[in-house]
């Protein structure tokens, strides 16, 4: 993982700053049409690992010779992303890569983009299940379950495998909060006895920071409020993560905190000693591979069927294959765990 986030580190310093500009090179990828245009839709533009993402998939834009824009909204809502949406296919873009903000709110306007021609593939944040077909694939971190499981296990470790826990999300309607938290559930109580949900149960033990940095800090205030005994903290967004270990430093606070964090933002806090551990995926690589992914589609080389596969890399020694799995779904890898042996390394990259 370490040669591959140094090989698209050193790829993306000539790319240009991202919000409301394009990425362009002079000629396709093998088997891919040169010229394609392609939108990139985070859930909102002003977030640090969707910029991150964003590299990635503007590398690979460059080395495919696409037309490359980043562009979104400031607040992730599906009704925001919705504008965007609508805004791509009046200009005619062919491709759209977009992270959703809303598993249902914005389906009748992919399902608008595919009408028009416009190859869709979800990236980060996947479409509810039903409405599979409005996307080629999705390209996601890893499985819900894994995630979901290795955030239990990391908060075991802060906490001495005791007490009561709680989850600090983003919002009530991202579908991949909700499917790593209803993993984090079962297996907490069963691997790990002497923890403990706040609320009794999982579902009930979830405050929504609604990736703002200021409502997360108030979501991690009232958590403490309302649970002032709670052993651990569990936030899986970058927002949230970061938002509590801020919180928790700057009040002195004992509480552990641990979830999906950028190595970036939270190597003061872990070289410190405020969080034990965080852990991520690479969302440069997240981004590059989902370009291709959509770009091969839009190519007419890629179906999206299970069992189908594509490429990612334009060269012999980057190239990697990947294969869809159930439900339309491929997946880049297991999460990564960064603590005080390798946060360093990690921070200067992402």
């Amino acid at each position: 993982m370490q040669k591959r986030l140094t090989r698209v580190a050193i790829a993306i310093v000539a790319v240009a700053a991202l919000a409301g500009t394009t990425a362009t090179a002079n000629a396709g990828s093998a088997g891919i049409k040169g010229g394609l245009k392609i939108a990139i839709m985070p859930k909102a533009v002003n977030n640090g690992y969707f910029t991150a993402w964003a590299k990635g998939g503007t590398t690979a834009c460059k080395e495919i010779g696409a037309r490359c824009t980043y562009l979104g909204p400031t607040t992730a809502t599906g009704a925001a992303q919705v504008q965007f949406i609508n805004q791509i296919i009046q200009q005619h873009y062919n491709v759209l890569v977009i992270s959703a903000a809303d598993q249902n709110a914005i389906v009748p306007a992919l399902n608008k983009a595919k009408a028009a021609g416009i190859t869709i593939v979800t990236s980060d944040a996947d479409v509810d299940a039903s409405a599979a077909a409005s996307r080629v694939t999705a390209v996601l971190p890893a499985s819900s379950t894994r995630i979901g499981t290795a955030e239990v296990d990391w908060i075991a470790a802060a906490t001495g495998g005791k007490g009561s826990i709680a989850i600090l999300s983003a919002a009530a309607t991202a579908a991949n909060q909700n499917a790593w938290i209803a993993a984090m559930g079962p297996y907490l109580t069963s691997k790990y006895p002497n923890m403990s949900w706040v609320g009794g149960t999982v579902d009930k033990s979830v405050f929504y920071g609604n990736d703002d940095a200021t409502t997360s800090t108030q979501q991690f205030d009232a958590i403490l409020a309302q649970y002032p005994n709670v052993a651990g903290i569990i936030s899986p967004t970058t927002v949230g993560v970061l938002a509590a270990a801020q919180e928790k430093k700057a009040k002195s606070l004992t509480v552990a905190i641990t979830g999906l964090g950028l190595p970036s933002q939270m190597g003061p806090y872990i070289t410190d000693g405020t969080v034990l551990k965080v852990g991520l995926w690479n969302p440069i690589d997240l981004g590059y591979v989902a370009v291709y992914a959509a770009a091969e589609a839009a190519s007419g080389t890629f179906k999206g069927t299970v069992g189908s596969t594509f490429y990612a890399g334009n060269t012999k020694k980057t190239k990697k294959t990947y294969t869809v799995t159930a439900g339309g779904i491929t997946y880049l890898g297991d999460p990564f765990t960064f603590d005080k042996s390798n946060i360093a390394t990690f921070a200067a990259i992402y």
